[in-house]
């Protein structure tokens, strides 16, 4: 089976045909089609490795839905000085399958 590298948010993801991942959050409506390129593709024993893409490759997935991850806390807190402050956080994500590797 193959897979691949992508990045998509700053972040790097291995992926398989199939798979569901939760990405930085994308401008698009669900249900609709995103392409990206690859870092690197990787099939059996071979390996393409990209400088720092592979050109014309293209991992298309579909958007599956958009919603905000778990919460987060960001504490300060300074010692013998009697400030503390809490700020909780939730992220932006969007859930895409990938429907294909080709490259």
């Amino acid at each position: 089976m193959s897979y691949a590298v992508i990045k998509t948010g700053g972040k790097q993801y291995r992926v398989q045909a199939g798979d569901q991942i939760d990405v930085e959050k994308l401008a698009l409506d669900e249900g609709a089609e995103t392409s990206f390129e690859a870092l690197m593709i990787g099939e059996g024993d071979s390996v393409k490795i990209g400088a720092p893409i592979i050109a014309g490759s293209k991992v298309t997935a579909k958007v599956v839905s958009q919603f905000r991850g778990p919460k987060g806390v960001a504490f300060k807190f300074k010692r013998r000085k009697g400030y503390h402050k809490t700020k909780g956080y939730r992220r932006h994500l969007t859930t895409i399958e990938i429907t294909s590797i080709a490259g």
